[in-house]
């Protein structure tokens, strides 16, 4: 039988072996294990039914999206909902960017510079052979009081 999917969901954390698994997740959605991708279609991660806040435990979907979610998140973050944040790493590693862009967003809620609201929050990430410029993207879209 012949399907698509729109999502593939796993529940995590941020220990060692939770990063592993999401790892595998994205290396599962980018092989076609998981029949996310498309024409017109981008994965996008989405972090979501948070236990508590970056500790516990969270549901983490790959979604596949169109474009326009894009533009629709972005006057999200005009309006006050969301907050954006964005990494680069010049050496095209994706996992470093992602690291990156996050430990921006914890070191922020540790501050109390973010008040986040541990509802719904997403992550793009454009690999250097994508980007225009030959380095790795992450961009975080952070949900906030």
């Amino acid at each position: 039988m012949a399907y698509k999917l729109k999502a593939v969901t796993i529940r995590t954390n941020n220990s060692k072996d939770g990063v592993k698994k999401i790892g595998e997740l994205w290396a599962d959605v980018l092989t076609g294990k998981f029949p996310i991708l498309s024409d017109g279609i981008v994965p996008i991660s989405q972090y979501s039914n948070y236990e508590s806040d970056e500790n516990g435990e969270y549901d983490i979907s790959i979604v596949g999206i169109e474009y326009s979610f894009f533009e629709n998140i972005e006057k999200e973050v005009e309006k006050g909902l969301y907050k954006k944040y964005e990494a680069d790493d010049i050496n095209g590693n994706v996992e470093i960017c992602s690291k990156k862009v996050w430990e921006k967003v914890w070191n922020d809620t540790h501050s109390g510079i973010l008040k986040r609201t541990f509802t719904t929050d997403y992550e793009s990430s454009v690999p250097a052979n994508f980007s225009k410029d030959g380095k790795a993207h992450c961009y975080l879209y952070i949900a906030v009081k």
